[in-house]
C-alpha cells in the first residue's frame, strides 16, 4: 500500500471530510466505522479490526501464567495498604 497524505478542514459542526486517496487506500466506504483516539497532540483514526490487531499484539507479550487482573488486584491492595 502507498502511504498517502492530504490535507484535512474541520467544517461546520467540528465535521472532517477525509481524501478520497485515503478512503480508496484503507478502502473506507460509506458506513465503514471508525474508532478515534489521541496519541500526544494527534488523532488517530483506526478500523476497530486494527485496533483489535494492535490490542491482540500488545497482550500478546504478557507471559503464560501470568493473569493481569491479579496482578492488578495485588497493586491496588498493595497502593491501599500505603495509603
Amino acid at each position: 500500500m502507498t502511504l498517502s497524505q492530504g490535507e484535512i478542514r474541520v467544517g461546520e459542526h467540528g465535521r472532517i471530510v477525509i481524501p478520497v486517496e485515503i478512503r480508496r487506500a484503507l478502502s473506507i466506504n460509506i458506513g465503514t466505522r471508525l474508532v478515534a483516539r489521541i496519541e500526544q497532540d494527534k488523532l488517530i483514526l483506526e478500523k476497530p479490526s486494527a485496533v483489535l490487531q494492535r490490542l491482540q499484539s500488545h497482550f500478546k507479550q504478557v507471559p503464560a501464567g501470568v493473569s493481569l487482573a491479579d496482578e492488578l488486584i495485588a497493586e491496588r491492595r498493595a497502593e491501599a495498604a500505603n495509603e
